[in-house]
């Protein structure tokens, strides 16, 4: 069994006031955490928690993965974006013009999400969390599709996104033009593996196009960046 996708983790000034906007808008869970964190735990088939970290970085540029949600119809679209504002978060203007049908948002930190319109065939499968939308690179799309062992469910115009065999939202790369990278990711992967199983893992990681970095400060956290240079961690399914 190679690694799993266990947690998307996101940088937070406020820990604890992220993951309440997020549960309300959701409809997860908060769970026990390892440290200073907050987790969120799915009440779908999303398969994997949200936590929130405690930082003190700033956030300087538009981040490279954001969620999009789904809606059932136009009305739930209404209901979704008039949630999402009653719980703090913001209208956000990212070039979208007015023509667009989706809505974007941003959480009460800044962090951008979408509100997809109803009828949306590409999401039509998923459920309220339809996508993880990623700015990336055909190469990347590639290389977490062999690293989770998910089938690619899309790769078109060097456009790419993979599913796990188990439902879920998909994760998508948009291709290039790739954003220069600036600092590290705020949205992060943890993914986790037998502990005797983790420098296998870690070997076969980085033959996919990987990059070891080191080891972390959580107890057996291995830290690495994917072809991109996006940073995630390996950690071992025992912590």
């Amino acid at each position: 069994m190679g690694a799993q996708l266990v947690a998307l983790c996101i940088d937070a000034h406020d820990p604890l006031l992220l993951a309440r906007f997020w549960s309300g808008l959701l409809g997860w869970e908060r769970a026990e955490d390892q440290g200073d964190g907050v987790a969120l735990v799915p009440a779908d088939d999303t398969g994997f928690r949200i936590r929130f970290l405690p930082s003190e970085a700033q956030k300087v540029r538009q981040n490279q993965m954001h969620f999009d949600l789904t809606s059932a119809s136009p009305e739930a679209q209404k209901e979704t974006v008039a949630r999402a504002l009653e719980l703090g978060g913001r209208y956000h203007d990212v070039g979208q013009g007015p023509e667009a049908t989706h809505v974007v948002l941003a959480d009460p930190e800044g962090n951008e999400f979408c509100v997809i319109a109803a009828g949306n065939v590409f999401l039509a499968e998923c459920g309220f969390i339809g996508a993880l939308a990623s700015d990336g690179s055909q190469e990347v799309g590639y290389f977490w599709g062999r690293a989770l062992d998910w089938p690619l469910v899309w790769d078109q115009d060097q456009e790419t996104a993979i599913r796990s065999p188990h439902g879920g939202p998909k994760i998508t790369w948009g291709g290039p033009p790739v954003t220069p990278k600036n600092g590290r990711n705020r949205l992060r992967f943890d993914l986790a593996v037998a502990e005797s199983s983790q420098q296998t893992e870690t070997d076969r990681l980085v033959s996919l196009g990987a990059t070891w970095v080191g080891v972390g400060p959580g107890s057996g956290e291995v830290l690495m960046l994917d072809p991109d240079g996006n940073e995630f961690s390996l950690w071992p399914a025992a912590r």
